[in-house]
Formats: structure tokens, C-alpha cells, sequence
């Protein structure tokens, strides 16, 4: 069982380590099809690559942060992402399947 974090904030890379986390692999982008069933996924990862992760077996757990709006579009530093409450949420994702859009 391996843990990622996708990211390519640096920023984020230092709250991890000012939390303690113990990452195996540290990737900007992730690539569902490298993970095995119980890795940990940790990231901010459009919802389809979310439900990847969990189709596959792994564990999501999503960054979150509650950023004012004049945080928006800039890069984080470690302490603005303690500032708006950075913590890690697990999530089941699951695709449902395509539609078409309504009419």
C-alpha cells in the first residue's frame, strides 16, 4: 500500500510535511492505472480521476480548503493553506456512466 500526492504546489508539499505525512510518491499528475487496490490518493483531483482512484481499490482523500475569494487563483504557501483550514476528507467517488445532455 503506497501513498501519492499530487500536487505541484509547493506550498502543499510543506503542509504535508508540517503534518507528519509520509508520502511513497509525490506527482504532479496521476496516473490511475500505476495505483494498486489500497493505495492512498491524496490531491485535489477532478472527480473523474477521483472515481479512477476508487474503481481501481484505493482510498481518496481530498485536500480541502475554504479559500476567501482574494486567495483564489494565487499560489499557496503552507501557512495560507492553515489559514483557510487545509485538511484531508476521505471520499467514495463512483461514475454512474455517461448521459446526454437534456434538451
Amino acid at each position: 500500500m503506497a501513498t501519492w500526492f499530487v500536487t505541484r504546489h509547493s506550498g502543499a508539499v510543506e503542509w504535508a510535511q508540517r503534518r507528519g505525512l509520509v508520502v511513497d510518491w509525490q506527482v504532479d499528475h496521476l496516473d490511475p492505472a500505476e495505483l494498486d487496490a489500497g493505495d492512498r490518493v491524496i490531491g485535489t483531483l477532478p472527480v473523474h480521476l477521483a472515481a479512477a482512484v476508487c474503481e481501481r481499490g484505493g482510498w481518496y482523500l481530498h485536500l480541502s480548503l475554504d479559500l476567501p475569494p482574494e486567495l483564489r487563483g494565487r499560489e499557496l504557501t503552507a501557512d495560507d493553506m492553515e489559514t483557510a483550514g487545509a485538511r484531508l476528507e476521505a471520499y467514495r467517488v463512483e461514475c454512474l456512466g455517461e448521459v446526454e445532455p437534456a434538451n
